[in-house]
């Protein structure tokens, strides 16, 4: 079976910047897969979610998601990515109330005039209710802690039905409790889409403890690879 991500040698940098951020990383998600991605601040871990996303043009290399080429004008592949950046929390005074929140994943995925039909509106319920939050959708989200701000993003996740979810520290700046109700919700998303995912995170836990592969990543490059069933290292060559 095909993989769900690829990247074959890529190299990327930000603009301004002299070093690479990225410099020559292979690897590949497959269907179902969770991929953990550690390593210090600034090694490229976050670089990698969003080439991957198209998000930041690439120097050199590949990156294919479902067979894809991806290029910063892949719009409708984007449709099929969920990707919950990790400085992603909404202000105090936000406007958008939750349910509309989730409500912004439909878009895209059907015609404009069917987002007014109530099947539309059931999704964005069912998914509100997958994750424990049906109770707050009329609630301002930047009113919501961290933690259910989190779990807004994860149903909007399961509500746009994505194959492919990039997770960017989805548990950083939680409390214990908190970090364990998210944890169980992607593992919740992922069951529930057949959903493969990458997840970046800098501390150990449920969600690395939950992933199938590990890979480490320093100065732009992986450096070395984990099979976390196994828990057998190897080092990248």
């Amino acid at each position: 079976m095909d993989d769900v991500a690829s990247l074959n040698d890529v190299r990327a940098s930000y603009e301004g910047e002299r070093h690479a951020a990225l410099a020559g990383v292979t690897l590949s998600v497959a269907p179902r897969e969770q991929l953990a991605i550690t390593g210090p601040n600034g090694a490229g871990k976050t670089t990698i979610l969003e080439v991957i996303n198209g998000l930041l043009p690439i120097v050199s290399g590949t990156v294919r998601v479902f067979g894809d080429e991806v290029t910063p004008a892949s719009h409708r592949l984007r449709s099929r990515i969920a990707y919950v950046p990790q400085n992603l929390f909404f202000p105090a005074d936000t406007p958008f109330l939750v349910r509309d929140v989730v409500f912004t994943a439909r878009f895209g995925k059907t015609s404009a005039w069917s987002l007014f039909a109530a099947s539309e509106s059931r999704r964005v319920e069912d998914a509100l209710a997958a994750v424990g939050i049906a109770d707050l959708k009329g609630r301002p989200v930047g009113r919501l802690s961290g933690g259910q701000q989190r779990k807004a993003l994860l149903a909007r996740a399961l509500a746009q039905e994505a194959k492919l979810l990039l997770l960017d520290e989805p548990t950083a700046n939680l409390d214990p409790e908190a970090k364990e109700d998210v944890s169980a919700l992607v593992a919740s998303v992922r069951r529930e889409l057949g959903a493969a995912s990458v997840v970046v995170s800098h501390e150990a836990g449920s969600l690395l403890d939950a992933s199938d592969r590990a890979v480490t990543v320093a100065a732009g490059r992986i450096v070395a690879a984990t099979r976390l069933a196994a828990r057998v290292s190897t080092a990248s060559r």
